[in-house]
This record gives structure tokens, sequence and C-alpha cells, in this order.
């Protein structure tokens, strides 16, 4: 295939679908773990494609939602500061905190809080504006990883000593150990993610099929990527294998981008522990700055510290990210909450399984049946 319509093509995902329908032997329980596949699942209808006992169930895989509301506070504390200069992802700035508070609302107020689009972006801003502390707030899996690593390099080669680095990266095969050891809900094999998936290499799953004995099909975004690992997932169900199967073969290997791997392990270390939304503490499971980098540590700078704090309790949106619930299970979704009044991070990031539902109007089709 050398073209995106090839993988969206409707007549052949039905041809899949209906070889999962007469290869389906009991229930299946599926969790894919990347907010694009979430969004893909949703913005297609893939569900609506596949039998009744086949279910795909939302994890942990949008990185704007996982982040817990004390770092989001941690940041809003940061931006408040008037010698500071905050840099910050779109999906992050209505991502809400204590008490109703968020970065855009903390900009309304006068903090500097600034939208954008790569971490270079920032490193531009601190070397055009020497007089402000320029903290770039770093976020997500494994994908945006390397970016990070690179402005901060970048920033030290231009002698920006008003730069520095807000580290909230977070580790993905971590946080699937965590899914398995505490199950929220019985899996019977994950749908790997993709753009993590590049920068890691598949061969980084490879305990959960020896160890948990759980397969991993590593898929792309595209509906046809979606439905031919699944396919793949019932036939290692039913044969009884556990492997680690790659279908995104355009883009994924088995080692991964080392180079990109070499930088990030001369940049950052393991924290002892990080607290994700929806799991809680999680040992192993993030990054933080190595000591030689620690004049370009803005906890360190500014000696954040992070004061633990609950999500909305009406909200679901932590139950919806270790697989606990569904988008249309919380009370809040569709009525509180919507992308315009977002109570919860899941209704907030495009990744997030809240707005990918509601965009798409899932529950609104299901509530017509």
């Amino acid at each position: 295939m050398k073209y995106v319509d090839e993988y969206r093509d409707a007549g052949l995902a039905r041809g899949l679908a209906a070889v999962i329908a007469q290869e389906a032997r009991r229930d299946y329980a599926f969790m894919e773990f990347c907010g694009g596949h979430t969004h893909a699942i949703s913005r297609y209808g893939l569900a609506d494609l596949l039998p009744a006992s086949v279910r795909l169930i939302h994890g942990p895989g949008c990185p704007v939602c996982v982040l817990p509301v004390g770092r989001v506070d941690d940041a809003i504390r940061l931006a408040s500061n008037p010698a500071v200069t905050l840099c910050t992802y779109a999906d992050m700035m209505r991502v809400p905190g204590s008490a109703g508070a968020s970065l855009q609302k903390a900009k309304a107020a006068g903090a500097d809080v600034r939208m954008v689009y790569s971490s270079l972006d920032a490193v531009r801003i601190a070397e055009t504006e020497p007089r402000r502390e320029v903290v770039f707030f770093a976020i997500g899996f494994e994908t945006t990883t390397p970016p990070t690593a690179i402005a901060l390099r970048q920033a030290i080669a231009k002698g920006l000593h008003n730069f520095s680095v807000f580290c909230n990266h977070v580790l993905t095969p971590v946080a699937m150990r965590a899914i398995l050891d505490a199950p929220a809900v019985a899996l019977d094999g994950f749908i790997g993610p993709a753009h993590v998936s590049t920068v890691i290499g598949s061969a980084a799953y490879q305990d959960f099929a020896e160890v948990y004995r759980k397969p991993v099909v590593i898929a792309g975004f595209e509906p046809l990527d979606v439905m031919q690992a699944v396919l793949m997932l019932v036939r290692q169900v039913n044969d009884g294998r556990c492997m680690v199967e790659n279908q995104y073969i355009r883009a994924v290997t088995e080692q991964g981008n080392r180079t990109a791997q070499a930088l990030c392990d001369a940049v950052f270390e393991i924290r002892d522990a990080f607290e994700w939304r929806g799991l809680g503490l999680v040992p192993r499971s993030a990054l933080r700055l190595r000591p030689e980098y620690a004049p370009f540590d803005a906890e360190q700078r500014f000696e954040v510290r992070t004061i633990p704090a609950a999500d909305n309790p009406a909200c679901a949106c932590p139950d919806i990210l270790r697989g606990a619930k569904n988008p249309t299970d919380c009370k809040l979704f569709g009525t509180a909450c919507t992308p315009e009044t977002p109570v919860g991070a899941c209704m907030v990031s495009s990744e997030g399984a809240c707005a990918a539902h509601w965009t798409y109007g899932r529950f609104r089709d299901r509530a017509a049946a």
C-alpha cells in the first residue's frame, strides 16, 4: 500500500470484521494502550464492526490524561511566578488542576503561559528573551522524550542559562505492567502503541508474552491496522500463543531507534516512583534529568514540591484510564463535562477516550439503538 486511503478501505475493513467473527470462539478483551488507537476506533466506528464477543478497552495511553492533578498544580504555580514564561503543548492549557484551576485560567489572570508546537520553540523563546526564565513543560511517553533531550542539549550549546525543563515524561511498558499487576479488568492481550514503539522497538514488550503470558500486537493508527491487529490477537488467543507481533512493520523494528534511545539515556534517568492518574504511585515509571543537568532542571531551580491532589470525585477519568469504566459510565459525560467545559483530563486531549467518544458521537449511536 502506498496511499493512506488504502488503509481506510471500508470493504477491506468489513472483510476483516467477517474473518474475526468467523474465527472468534469465545469472549475476548483487548486493551489499546495508545490514544491514537482510541481516536481511530471511535472515528471509524471499529467497535461497531467487531462481533459482540470482541471487546476493545481503553487504556492509559493519553499522555495528557495520565498526568495527575498535583503535577498540573505544579505547572500552574510555576507559571504564576512573575519571572517565568511557561511553554506548554496546547492540550495542557485546559487540563483541570485543583479547584478548577488551569493554565488557561492562569494565563487569563496574567501569567506568561505560551503554547508551543515543539520543544525547540521554547528554546527559541529563551534565546530571544534572555531576561525571562523560560520553563518547558515536558510531558508524554517515549515518543516526545527525545525532542525534549534535543531541546535541552541545544539550549546548553547556545549558553541559555534561562532555560529549564519541568520533566514529566513517563514510560509505557511500566504502566502496562501496572495494569496487569493490579487489574481493573481481565485482559486477553494488548494492541501495542505505534509511535512509542518506533522509539523503543517491539523487543520492549517481550516480558508481557514471556512473563505475563499476554499477547501484544503493535499496530498502526489506520482502521485496517487496528482491525488486522485484532485478528492477530484473536488468532494468538485461539492458538494458545503469547507472542509479540508487529503489524506496523512499515515503521516499527525490533530494536527501535537506537539513536533516540542513547540520547534519552544520556539526558534522563529513571525516577524511583511517579504518580499516574488512575494508576496511583507507580515505581520506576517516569524520567527525570540526570544530576549533570541539574542547572536546567526546573524542579530544582524553582524548588518544586508536588502536593498530591485528588481528582474531582464525580469524574470517572481515573477509572477510564485503567480500563474499569467507559466514558459513558461517567455521570458527568456530556452533561457537566464536555469539550467546552471539561471536568476531567480525558475530555480535554484529542487522544482522551471521553473526547473521542464525544467528537464522533458513539454514545449517541448506542442511545438511538
